[in-house]
């Protein structure tokens, strides 16, 4: 596989390579790209698949929601007014898709781009965990599938990675378990006596969206489908053992990788949750709400008042910069591997080597708070208040019902008495309330999930890694090196408050 890695070799492997990355305009593709372009400028090509009616759509699309990010800004300042230059030469948007055959694009452009790509890594996802069923198949499943076909039109393909998520390995509340490093066989399920075929599932749906469009075509039948179609993935996710749609969608599509892939060269990356930059290009820096981070801006606000969660539970979280310096570690490692017998699988996680509980972040925003209290509207200092949190999802659901749905019943009898004059807000309250019991429904088994994953492949890459300069700690994917005290405190709630908190 590999002898030594060090700073030299992953950047040097980047050398006039083209890359194909989907899911660029997401949080892990921008650090992706602008990790390659910095410590690799003389890099072939960047290929970025983003959706858009044309080039020009796409081009623009890339260029705001992605170059002119605050990620960006050591790269503009270590090439001054290179930097659009180097931008125009190296970045090239590509309107397509991963959900259409040979990824929406034509003939001639899928031809040449396939005779030009060395490397392609797929991060595009809907990470809804209440995604619709058929969306969520659409991307997660049939994406790959796309994309694996599109790989094989590669001549010079030198790698496909592909980014999944850890907790594929579905709800483990009721036990402590290792989760191995191993791939998902195809027609495996988590329930014993099931065999999840995918073809069968996509059949389902097709059956079950005929049902639907029935009916006439109006906005109350598109909420109805759009419900059903919601309900339907959370239903077959639980039925094969999975907790909801995300995590049960993305386990398939490593099963469809399986099937498809032959003897290309492959590596899936599996990450927990992702949290914000830790070192380079810009501390702190995040894009999209994570479980954890819903506390911290809850905590800010100071409208939320409990929390479902047992502080002594390890969370399992890793910086977007170390799930990039692996991946680039990987791709490098593992190029040119074919026919490998099995796909090697990484697991960028933190739960072994360096466990933090949500008691540290908790505890690390309370600290910060108290040290950098919210001032209101009039000056006047909001004080930090204590946060009550809940074990079972069966005591936040008793506490809800006898703080919230009680009132809200009396408040029903006397809507009911005064001839519906409070209607109004009864309905928008209950509604309110049947969301924050869903909410509960489709998060509470990760607010106590008590797997620990297994890292033995990322940590045989690490010890492979030589950290003798500054530019191999450029490429830093060791959990152990992280004090999560400090780096909650002093990086990552400041980065929510900063960049998520509105």
């Amino acid at each position: 596989m590999y002898d030594s890695m060090d700073a030299a070799r992953i950047s040097g492997y980047f050398k006039r390579k083209s890359i194909l990355i989907t899911g660029s305009t997401g949080f892990l593709g921008k650090i992706l790209v602008e990790k390659i372009l910095r410590v690799q400028p003389d890099a072939s090509k960047i290929y970025l698949l983003v959706r858009g009616a044309d080039a020009s759509s796409a081009q623009q699309r890339v260029q705001e929601e992605v170059i002119n990010t605050e990620l960006f800004g050591l790269l503009m300042e270590k090439h001054g007014n290179g930097f659009q230059q180097l931008i125009q030469e190296k970045v090239v948007a590509v309107a397509g898709d991963i959900i259409y055959e040979n990824l929406g694009l034509e003939a001639p452009v899928l031809k040449a781009l396939a005779e030009e790509m060395d490397v392609i890594v797929n991060i595009a996802a809907t990470t809804n965990f209440y995604e619709r069923y058929d969306v969520s198949l659409d991307v997660n499943v049939m994406g790959v599938k796309h994309l694996c076909q599109f790989a094989k039109q590669c001549p010079r393909l030198k790698m496909f990675m592909h980014v999944s998520t850890a907790y594929v390995c579905g709800d483990v509340r009721s036990r402590e378990v290792l989760i191995l490093e191993k791939p998902i066989e195809s027609g495996e399920s988590l329930r014993e006596g099931r065999y999840l075929d995918i073809d069968a599932e996509l059949r389902l749906i097709k059956e079950a969206k005929k049902e639907l469009q029935n009916s006439p075509v109006d906005e109350a039948a598109c909420k109805t489908e759009r419900k059903a179609m919601k309900e339907l993935g959370l239903q077959r996710a639980r039925h094969f053992g999975w907790p909801n749609t995300y995590v049960f969608t993305k386990a398939m599509g490593e099963m469809l990788l399986g099937q498809l892939r032959g003897a290309m060269p492959m590596v899936i990356v599996r990450p927990s949750i992702i949290t914000s930059v830790r070192a380079d290009p810009l501390p702190g820096w995040m894009q999209g709400v994570r479980t954890i981070d819903t506390l911290i801006i809850g905590y800010a606000k100071q409208n939320l008042s409990c929390f479902l969660g047992d502080l002594s539970v390890v969370v399992d979280v890793i910086p977007g910069d170390m799930v990039v310096n692996a991946m680039m570690a990987a791709v490098a490692a593992h190029s040119e591997e074919k026919g490998q017998a099995v796909v090697p699988v990484y697991h960028v996680t933190s739960s072994l080597r360096n466990p933090a509980t949500y008691e540290v972040l908790y505890e690390s925003g309370r600290r910060h708070f108290y040290k950098n209290p919210r001032v209101g509207e009039n000056g006047e200092v909001i004080p930090t208040k204590e946060m009550r949190f809940f074990p079972t999802i069966a005591r936040l659901r008793l506490y809800l019902m006898l703080t919230f749905k009680l009132p809200l019943e009396i408040l029903h009898l006397v809507n009911l008495l005064l001839c519906g004059l409070f209607s109004r807000l009864y309905n928008d309250l209950n509604r309110k309330y049947k969301f924050v019991m869903h909410l509960l429904d489709v998060y509470g088994p990760f607010a106590f999930f008590n797997g620990c994953f297994d890292d033995i492949n990322m940590e045989r890459l690490r010890q492979a890694m030589a950290m003798k300069t500054p530019e191999d700690h450029m490429f830093n994917f060791d959990p152990k090196t992280i004090d999560w005290d400090d780096y909650f405190t002093r990086i990552h709630i400041p980065g929510v408050l900063k960049y998520l908190h509105k």
